[in-house]
């Protein structure tokens, strides 16, 4: 079974500015980028539980391809994404949102 996914703001803003990121890098990147995020995604709604807790109740999800990872929570039978985050980024960026 499939869990709903929604996005909280900010991790929406970090997800669609590195998309657009990418496409400026290279034409039909930011699509490439998006792709693996979307596939990231369906795998976290799938099996929320398969990837390890890094702090208190919120999971670390990595991404194919791309330096980033997807933080999210398990919350009343939905998935939260927190951040879609670059791996050279303060740590602490994200945990400020947790």
């Amino acid at each position: 079974m499939m869990l709903p996914v929604i996005y909280r703001g900010i991790a929406r803003i970090e997800f669609d500015e590195s998309i657009d990121w990418y496409d400026v890098q290279r034409d039909g990147l930011g699509e490439e980028f998006e792709s693996e995020i979307q596939r990231a995604i369906e795998g976290i709604a799938t099996h929320p539980r398969r990837f390890p807790i890094v702090e208190r109740d919120v999971r670390q999800s990595p991404v194919d391809r791309f330096p980033f990872c997807i933080y999210y929570r398990i919350r009343s039978g939905r998935i939260v994404v927190i951040s879609v985050f670059h791996n050279s980024r303060d740590p602490a960026e994200w945990q400020g949102r947790s």
